[in-house]
């Protein structure tokens, strides 16, 4: 049964509880790390980075996409997650599109800034940057080149040690088809217990393993988020508080609603659009990837631009199987 949860709490104007205090360290110096109830439920499109013809970021065009996005009711932006191509830009470029962004946005939506490093110490000082150009939270994903080496004991000590030193709160991320890691129920559930870590997001759509994390979590107040819009409608049927779906950049209307007609108890209609993101949603990620997802940006108003190589753009043949996918789905 859908677990019904008023709609004010997806509401954009959901009020954060946010306390920040220092805590000192076995040093005898400071370290913030908030202990904070802050609201994530809701649906944010992990921006896109638009890039011009040699490849710089282009702030025009970004916030042409934003003043299309601010009028869906979005909870807020995640910014430099996986969408947002962060792999490939430097740490000067994530921090300052973080910063441009916050400054931009409406205080009552949320940005959330992805800080991922591979290594802890770097984590640590891009999670502390991001903090500082005024992010609400972060998104940190397990890191994964040395795959081998990433066991459950490692990363509880990497999000750990994160969490310690975030001045804001930390949500885990989880993302199989990026990293080839699956972060393991138990370390989520082990996790959740630090004041820091509010809530994960979780992309690798494992319908049981996402439901016993919401169980065995949901009395602290664990809040987890679905990392796709192909199945955004059952993770809310089994307790999950909204989602961070990368069609939201070019449907963010679609997945809003969805979210709306489950809270609304409207469940013929939630699986009846749920049947009709499905398609597109795999088209513009596993597929077609970040090139099929800007591309279908342009078919909607927004500008999506090149990607930054190594990634290729999308071929016209390709991008032809794309738009007749938003087709027969009746979103073009």
């Amino acid at each position: 049964m859908l677990r019904r949860v008023s709609a004010s709490a997806f509401s954009c104007k959901s009020k954060i509880d946010l306390t920040l205090r220092a805590m000192a360290n076995l040093n005898g110096h400071k370290k913030a790390m908030s202990t904070a109830t802050l609201d994530v439920a809701g649906v944010y499109p992990p921006v896109a980075t638009p890039f011009d013809s040699n490849e710089n970021i282009d702030y025009k065009k970004l916030e042409q996409n934003f003043q299309r996005w601010d009028k869906i009711p979005f909870r807020g932006y995640v910014v430099q997650g996986s969408n947002g191509e962060y792999a490939y830009m430097s740490k000067e470029e994530r921090v300052a599109m973080v910063a441009w962004a916050r400054k931009r946005t409406p205080k009552e939506k949320l940005i959330i800034a992805g800080s991922g490093c591979e290594s802890t110490k770097d984590t640590i000082e891009m999670s502390q940057k991001m903090a500082a150009a005024g992010a609400d939270a972060l998104l940190v994903v397990t890191p994964c080149f040395y795959k081998g080496g990433m066991t459950n004991s490692a990363l509880s000590a990497h999000f750990t040690k994160v969490a310690d030193e975030s001045p804001v709160p930390v949500i885990l991320y989880s993302v199989p088809a990026n990293t080839g890691l699956d972060l393991d129920p138990e370390v989520a559930i082990s996790l959740s217990e630090h004041p820091n870590i509010i809530g994960m997001k979780d992309s690798g759509g494992d319908i049981s393993k996402i439901a016993y994390i919401v169980y065995k979590t949901q009395a602290s107040g664990f809040q987890v988020l679905a990392g796709s819009a192909s199945f955004l409608f059952p993770a809310l049927a089994v307790g999950c508080v909204g989602g961070v779906c990368a069609l939201a950049n070019v449907l963010g209307e679609a997945c809003c609603e969805l979210q709306q007609l489950a809270t609304d108890g409207k469940l013929e209609q939630a699986k009846q659009l749920q049947h009709r993101l499905i398609a597109p949603n795999g088209a513009v990620t596993r597929r077609f990837g970040i090139a099929g997802l800007k591309q279908a940006m342009e078919w909607f108003g927004f500008y999506g631009g090149p990607t930054r190589a190594p990634l290729q753009q999308l071929s016209p043949e390709n991008a032809a199987i794309l738009r007749q996918i938003f087709e027969s789905n009746k979103f073009l």
